[in-house]
Formats: C-alpha cells, sequence, structure tokens
C-alpha cells in the first residue's frame, strides 16, 4: 500500500509541475489542454476541467479506474476520452499529453497538407521523439465520436493532430510525452516559419534509420 501511495504522490506532483512548467512557457494558456499519467494499476490520474495547467492542485486531480470510471477529485474534463481511447490503443503509454499549442493548431487549420503525416521531419529530435503526425477530422470539443477517430489514428501514430484543435501525444512516462509535444509544437513553429522557402528536411532513409534506434 505505502509504495501505490508513494507512486500516486509522486505522478500527482509531477503532473502539476509539467503542467506549470508548460504555461509558464506558453505552450499553453487560459484553462486550455489538459494532462493525464497511468499508475501501475491501471488507474488514471487526469488535470480536471476548467483548470489552469499553471495552477494545478496534485490533491484535487481527477483519478478514474482502470475502466475509465470517475472515482474522486475534481469534475473530469470533457476531453477525458481523448486520454482513455490513446491509453486503449497505446498499451505502452504511461501519459498523454492535450494541448491547444498555436502553431500545431495553426498547422491543422492549413489545407492541402499530407493528412497521414502533416509535418515534413525537420530535425533529428522530431523524427525520434514524434515520428509521424497524422490528422484527425474536426469534431466538436467533447463530441464522443471523436474518440473513434483518435483511436483509429493512434494505431500506427502514438502523437495525433486534431483538426481545428491541437495535439493529443502519448508517451511512455510523463517527460516522454511533454518533451514530445514540446518537440511537435516547435517544429510546427519552424515548418510555418519557412512555408515559401525552399526546405531540406530529412530523407526516408535517414529517418528510417532514426526510427530503427
Amino acid at each position: 500500500m505505502t509504495a501505490i501511495l508513494s507512486e500516486e504522490t509522486r505522478l500527482r506532483d509531477e503532473i502539476a509541475g509539467v503542467g506549470r512548467s508548460l504555461f509558464d512557457r506558453l505552450f499553453t494558456f487560459g484553462s486550455t489542454g489538459n494532462i493525464s499519467a497511468r499508475l501501475s494499476s491501471g488507474e488514471m490520474l487526469m488535470t480536471p476541467t476548467n483548470a489552469s495547467l499553471g495552477a494545478l492542485d496534485p490533491g484535487r486531480l481527477s483519478k478514474f479506474s482502470a475502466e475509465g470510471v470517475h472515482l474522486s477529485g475534481d469534475k473530469p474534463t470533457k476531453e477525458a476520452f481523448l486520454h482513455q481511447c490513446m491509453y486503449c490503443e497505446r498499451q505502452d503509454a504511461g501519459a498523454v499529453v492535450h494541448l491547444h499549442s498555436t502553431h500545431a493548431v495553426a498547422v491543422s487549420i492549413i489545407e492541402g497538407l499530407d493528412e497521414a503525416d502533416l509535418l515534413p521531419p525537420l530535425t533529428a529530435y522530431y523524427a525520434m521523439r514524434v515520428g509521424r503526425l497524422p490528422l484527425v477530422p474536426y469534431y466538436p470539443p467533447g463530441d464522443a465520436a471523436l474518440a473513434g477517430a483518435v483511436a483509429e489514428k493512434a494505431r500506427d501514430s502514438h502523437a495525433v493532430l486534431l483538426a481545428n484543435h491541437g495535439p493529443v501525444v502519448a508517451g511512455a512516462t510523463l517527460r516522454e510525452a511533454q518533451y514530445a509535444t514540446e518537440e511537435l509544437e516547435e517544429t510546427a513553429k519552424l515548418f510555418l516559419m519557412l512555408r515559401g522557402e525552399r526546405i531540406r528536411p530529412l530523407t526516408a532513409e535517414q529517418r528510417d534509420a532514426l526510427a530503427r534506434k
């Protein structure tokens, strides 16, 4: 019991710390975005509805059973299903970060991009931490049909971009999910800065070599 409580306390504090870091560095704003982490029991901790990631109370995080039933804590976010469907499809995932980060959202609105892989591999770290980024079609926030659309894309990618909404990124740990989300946002910024320029992304061979690592 002590070990379980210790793990939960650590994860609660880590979620609050990551949320504050993302908020302070303008990766999110207002009460947008949410973070979750999965306990070894399969239970999930998640930031609650209408909560700023910059001012989270670790003791008030929403807690869910492994089956997705709200057990305790503040009222859950209406986007809880985004996290739950990522965990269902990504069995190795220990955490999920969902943001409304500005540059990634901007990319999600551009017409004519490859919806199976929205961003070119501009850097090695993007290729390693994000890989391929599919677009999930637009659904209104909280629409239950979005879960199926996210799950379909998540089978082949641990990061997806919701059209006119923002990224959802899973990682083995909360730090891995955080770093991948940040890499996605910075690559989206680079992509927008370089539009109209001739670019030299990594080749398919270079990206595949990084993926094998």
